[in-house]
This record gives C-alpha cells, sequence and structure tokens, in this order.
C-alpha cells in the first residue's frame, strides 16, 4: 500500500472520476496518469477496477469511517430486511443501492451512515456490488449498484 495521496475524500473521488472519464473519452493511460497527477500504474488499476464495479468503484475508495454503530443482532435483522427485496421494503424496483440501504438502516435503526459506511458494512455482511447489465430505468446517480448476497440463490431457495 502506498502513500496516501493528499486531499480530502471528495477532491480524491474527484480525481478517481476525472481519471476514468478522460479513458472513456479515448485519452491514453500515460496521458491521464499526467493530468490528474497519478502514476500510470495507479490509472489503469482504475480503469480495471471502474470497469468491474461501475460506479461502485468509487464508493469502494472511500475512507473507512468508525466503527459500525449497528449491533451484531441489528445487522442480522438488517440482513433480513434486505433479502426480503427492495420492493418489500417499499421500493419501486428490486435495486438495491448504498442509498437505499442507508434509508433501510436509518428508517429501522435510528442511525444515519454515510454511503461508503454503507459500503463497508454490506462487504462486512458478505454482500457484493454488482455492475447492472444495463443502465436501471429510474437512475440514482449516486450509486447505481446493485447489491446481491453471495449465496443469495441457495437462501432464496430454503425461504
Amino acid at each position: 500500500m502506498g502513500m496516501r495521496p493528499i486531499g480530502t475524500p471528495r477532491q480524491l473521488e474527484q480525481r478517481r472520476r476525472k481519471a476514468v472519464s478522460l479513458l472513456e473519452q479515448g485519452r491514453g493511460v500515460r496521458e491521464t496518469a499526467r493530468l490528474v497527477g497519478a502514476s500510470p500504474s495507479t490509472v489503469s488499476d482504475w480503469r480495471t477496477s471502474y470497469d468491474k464495479l461501475g460506479e461502485c468503484f468509487f464508493e469502494a475508495h472511500s475512507p473507512p469511517g468508525r466503527r459500525s454503530s449497528l449491533s451484531d443482532k441489528q445487522r442480522g435483522r438488517l440482513e433480513k430486511l434486505l433479502l426480503k427485496g427492495a420492493r418489500r421494503n417499499g421500493y419501486a424496483t428490486e435495486l438495491w443501492t448504498l442509498h437505499r440501504v442507508a434509508e433501510v438502516i436509518e428508517r429501522h435503526f435510528a442511525i444515519r451512515y454515510e454511503l461508503s459506511s454503507v459500503w463497508h458494512i454490506l462487504r462486512g455482511m458478505g454482500w457484493s456490488c454488482q455492475k447492472p447489465e444495463r443502465r436501471a430505468r429510474e437512475r440514482d446517480e449516486k450509486a447505481i449498484a446493485l447489491w446481491r448476497k453471495k449465496d443469495w440463490p441457495r437462501i432464496k431457495k430454503s425461504s
């Protein structure tokens, strides 16, 4: 792990977004690296991660915050709520975004989290970020990301 670059988490996220945008405009890795002040290998890694994760790539890089205030029991309840699906939790589609999960946590446990913290909670619970096949019709600009329990099909069969 190298030295953390200088800047606020927001500035660093904007730097990664700019790099991805330049690459998508057809700029080369070396030119993009020079323009955003990063090494070519870092820019190449960002492209690979972005291709794999989509919007989740940017959220994954938010620095870890303080420890979760959700107890183990609350995490268990959260998982049951999430496994019921987004529609059963009052949303129009089955898409679980970080924003929606944050709303569910706030509604049920009265704890407000930044999206980066929701990312860490879900990862800790064994959920993974999937890049949707196509753009969601209702765009959640901050997080077009589908979260799924890794062993969802097995859980779905046993319920």
